[in-house]
């Protein structure tokens, strides 16, 4: 990390969605290179747990609001060097579910934080955008200028991001880069809730001897990428100094597909370390889901070539990680069934 503290020592960093699950881990990275650390987020899925570590820290400062209003972007901007923009609202089926909230945070909030960093005059706007983009495109791996049709409410509005960040940067030279994320998994996303990720989810189940249902017949695959690498893709796309490197989006991910079978098997590995009961907890299937793309694989080159980005952990090192941290800090009783 020490290439990164260099370059980013006393930078004032603003982190939009900080206390969710990629927010948070890029707070405590960035409050760990001696960066000064903005935090906005109104915890409508953040969690103020996931602030505790440094919470108090000098260089940590938490602003609570909402990116649809434009005054706080505009207060959360404030001398501010770079934003990494983490905040939306994900998964697909809330998208389908609520397309209204999701288009107003996702596309009216993007946009909100677009002009504060503009008129701010940010040296750089990084922003999650999502793989949901590649939609109906069949083509395996997935490389960023080939995309298909969007396939649900979320996915176009991820989308749209992109558009956007392209207009800010021809006619305001606001320089961004957009980091499509693959199936973040890892230490502190939560395994609760309706739009819970299948990975925590199926740890707390496993975690409880309940049975996870796996949507259709467990052959539909993703490129399952550990907290790690995207926080490594978030700094390398805040202090690349090469000039082709901006103005692009990259995909976020390792470049292997695990399917749900291969997936829950392997959780049930680490697990059982654990707990060798685990190892007899049954597996059921449900039908598929709406709006779920069947396979995801990405080509990383793209950022290899002009991030340096190199990923540290596969699926099989990031789920022993991301399991043995879960067996630590959550206790199955005290989720809610």
């Amino acid at each position: 990390m020490t290439e990164f503290q260099e370059k980013l020592e006393n930078k004032r960093i603003l982190v939009t969605g900080g206390a969710g699950f990629i927010g948070s881990n890029l707070c405590e990275t960035l409050i760990g290179l001696n960066a000064k650390v903005v935090c906005l987020d109104n915890f409508a899925t953040g969690h103020k747990h996931n602030l505790e570590v440094f919470e108090n820290h000098e260089n940590f400062k938490l602003i609570e609001g909402d990116i649809r209003n434009l005054e706080t972007c505009h207060k959360a901007c404030e001398n501010v060097d770079y934003v990494l923009h983490e905040a939306a609202l994900g998964s697909v089926p809330r998208s389908l579910a609520d397309p209204i909230t999701s288009n107003e945070v996702n596309i009216s909030g993007f946009l909100n934080m677009l002009v504060a960093a503009r008129d701010a005059g940010v040296k750089r706007f990084v922003y999650a955008a999502s793989s949901s983009t590649y939609g109906d495109s069949e083509k395996l791996p997935k490389v960023e200028d080939e995309i298909g049709k969007p396939l649900s409410p979320y996915a176009i509005t991820k989308y749209v991001n992109e558009l956007y960040a392209d207009i800010f940067q021809d006619a305001y030279q606001l320089d961004t880069i957009g980091l499509r994320y693959f199936n973040v998994f890892g230490r502190k996303q939560d395994p609760n809730g309706a739009y819970a990720a299948v990975i925590p989810k199926f740890v707390m189940q496993f975690m409880k001897h309940e049975s996870p249902v796996i949507n259709g017949d467990g052959t539909y695959s993703r490129d399952f990428t550990y907290i790690d690498n995207v926080v490594q893709m978030n700094l390398r796309a805040i202090t690349s100094e090469n000039e082709k490197a901006v103005n692009e989006v990259y995909n976020t991910a390792v470049g292997d597909r695990t399917n749900l079978v291969e997936l829950t098997q392997l959780l049930k590995k680490h697990l059982s370390e654990f707990d060798p009961e685990i190892a007899n907890v049954e597996v059921k299937h449900g039908p598929n889901r709406a709006g779920d793309i069947p396979h995801s694989l990405a080509s990383v080159e793209k950022a290899k070539e002009l991030l340096d980005y190199n990923p540290s952990h596969r699926i099989d090192d990031g789920l022993k990680e991301a399991v043995a941290w879960y067996w630590k800090n959550l206790d199955p009783e005290a989720q809610t069934k």
